[in-house]
This record gives structure tokens, sequence and C-alpha cells, in this order.
């Protein structure tokens, strides 16, 4: 169970696109370098990278969240729910979060409509804002979710709403032979990086 306090909702996202300066800096401890602030250039708030390894594990997954179809970049609130309105419930998407300090942002239909739940990234683990179950891969996340008892998470609203035949292939070849065994199957380079380039059962 999410807190609400921990879901978006318009007010604050509201909030985030009205704010015209950078939010003051908290005071600094004497003997602390100073903080430059960058003032964004694009709706999506990205803070800074804490680390080399941080930075390519969002590079990566920025990159296989566009490979599958259901990650919808710089998008509000307002958009979001929008589109999962008349979506059977468990439908969802990913998209940049506009809150400070965060990547991602969730949006799912639930029972009560649609909602949107920020995605944590602390320690180079993904974990949705409230939740203590935490994982290295973002797609470890959505899938632990969809595979639960309560199917919190059931489909993607994809960009487009037909997946292609390569598609469809892709996801039962993962399903039959798993994520970490795609080496090991007899097909050659090219559809081996084919299928590493989305591993998951989304």
């Amino acid at each position: 169970m999410v807190a609400h306090s921990n879901v978006e909702d318009n007010a604050s996202e509201q909030n985030q696109a009205r704010a015209e300066l950078p939010a003051p800096a908290s005071p600094r401890r004497h003997g602390e370098p100073r903080q430059r602030v960058a003032r964004p250039e694009s709706p999506t708030r990205f803070r800074h990278f804490r680390s080399e390894r941080d930075f390519r594990t969002i590079t990566m997954t920025t990159s296989m969240l566009e490979n599958g179809g259901f990650y919808w970049g710089p998008m509000t609130v307002e958009e979001a729910h929008t589109k999962l309105k008349t979506e059977p419930q468990g439908t969802f998407l990913i998209r940049d979060s506009r809150q400070k300090d965060y990547f991602f942002t969730l949006s799912v239909k639930c029972a009560s409509g649609p909602t949107s739940i920020r995605i944590d990234f602390q320690n180079s683990r993904f974990s949705l804002v409230g939740s203590k179950e935490s994982f290295t891969c973002l797609f470890r996340l959505l899938e632990h979710y969809m595979d639960s008892p309560k199917k919190s998470l059931v489909k993607p609203y994809r960009k487009v709403k037909v997946q292609s035949l390569q598609e469809l292939c892709r996801k039962r070849i993962i399903e039959t032979f798993g994520k970490d065994n795609i080496d090991s199957i007899p097909v050659n380079a090219v559809l081996k990086d084919f299928l590493k380039s989305f591993p998951f059962r989304i």
C-alpha cells in the first residue's frame, strides 16, 4: 500500500509547472562547497547523477523503456490519467516525473481510477515511493507487481496498441528461455541483440 502523500496529484504537478524560479538551496554546512543550481530546460526535472554507475543505469533504463513502447517521456499527470481513464484496471505507463529528485513516474488505472506513483532511485535500486521493496532493474519492479497475487499491474499502455509479430515472438522467447539464458539460445547474433534490447516479459 502506498501512502497518499506519496501519490502525485494534479495540484503538485501544476505547482511544479508554475514554478519560475529554482527552489532555494538548503543551508550548507561550514566548509561544504557551494552547489550550482541549474535551471531545467525541459518540463522534466532530472536531478544530478550521484555516480557514473547511476548514469549508466538510468541511460540503459531509458533506452529499454523506449524499446518497450510504453514510455511516454515528458507528460503531465492530467494527460496520463486521461489516456488511462477508459482502459481496463491494471493498465499502466511510465513517464518522466516532473517532481524534483525523481526520474520516472508510474501511472496506472486502479479500481478507483487512474493514479500516479513516483519511482524512487536510491543506491542504484528502484522502488515505488512508499514501498520497502526495491530492485536493481526497473523492469524487474514492474514484473514483480505484474506477477503479484493482487495483479496491481496487468498490461502496459503502449503508444502502438497492436504489437508487431517480432515483438510478440520476442516476448514469447523471453517467457520460454528467460532473460539470463539469451546467449544460450541457438540463434544468430543479430537476433540475440534484438532479444537483449528488451529482455522482459512485459
